[in-house]
This record gives structure tokens, C-alpha cells and sequence, in this order.
């Protein structure tokens, strides 16, 4: 177990070959969000046989737009990777978060890696995934 505390944010990991879960206790933010970032970085460059990164979020405080962007940025290398990330027991604030900025679904849905395991043989990630039609949401659009 590794534990890593800048002054608002203390993160806690537990690893096993092929699991790493990160606790974040405390705000994500502007001050503290690189943290995380480099320790679940630093994590999958650790564990070449990982298959799920779970970050526990129970005791999470606040999180702004650079604790967003973090999240975002961990799921992109773990897609890279071809790793599971887990947002586990999000708080009320976190899901109105993701809500409200559109990626709830895709900081909490199967991870590129997944996808293309439970694909079958000559299946693309495309073939596998429906289509979404982009549609207005800003003040103006009708829906």
C-alpha cells in the first residue's frame, strides 16, 4: 500500500498484479488534481499486466474543471492501455459533475480495452458500438 497527501488531497493505493484502487480523500482540484494524475500514470506504467484501475470516490470533496479534465486524461491512457477504469461510489456532487458536462457515460462505460475483447473476430470497436447522432444543446436547441 502507497499513500500520497499534498495539503487536499490524500490518495491511498492498494495494488495487485492485475488491480490497482486509488481512495481519493479530499478536493480535486486545480492545487491538487496533477497528483493524481501522475500516481495512476505511474501505476500503469507499474503493472503491465493491469486490467481494472478502480478510483474509490466516497470521500471525495470538491472537484473542479482541472479534476474534470484529470479524470478525462486518466481515462484516455487507460483506454491507451487497454485498462478498465472504475469510478466507484461517486458522490452526488461528482455525478451532477459528469452530468452536466456530458461524460458521465464515458468515464463510467467499458473502457476501448473491454471493447475489443468482447468483440467477436473481424469486428471493429465501430462495428460493436451504435452510432449517436450529435444533436444542438446549447440555450437555442429544441431538445
Amino acid at each position: 500500500m502507497s499513500s500520497y497527501s499534498p495539503s487536499h488531497l490524500r490518495l491511498t493505493a492498494v495494488d495487485t498484479e492485475t488491480t490497482v484502487r486509488i481512495e481519493l480523500r479530499g478536493d480535486l482540484d486545480y492545487d491538487n488534481a496533477d497528483l493524481l494524475l501522475e500516481a495512476a500514470t505511474a501505476k500503469l506504467a507499474a503493472h503491465p499486466r493491469l486490467r481494472d484501475l478502480h478510483l474509490g470516490c466516497a470521500e471525495l470533496g470538491s472537484i473542479d474543471s482541472t479534476g474534470l479534465s484529470v479524470l478525462l486524461m486518466i481515462r484516455r491512457r487507460t483506454d491507451a492501455a487497454e485498462v478498465s477504469l472504475h469510478l466507484e461510489d461517486r458522490t452526488p456532487t461528482l455525478d451532477r459533475l459528469l452530468r452536466i458536462t456530458g461524460s458521465l457515460e464515458y468515464l463510467t462505460a467499458l473502457s476501448t480495452g473491454a471493447v475489443h475483447e468482447t468483440s467477436g473476430p473481424g469486428e471493429s470497436r465501430a462495428d460493436a458500438e451504435e452510432a449517436i447522432p450529435a444533436r444542438p444543446t446549447g440555450p437555442d436547441s429544441s431538445a
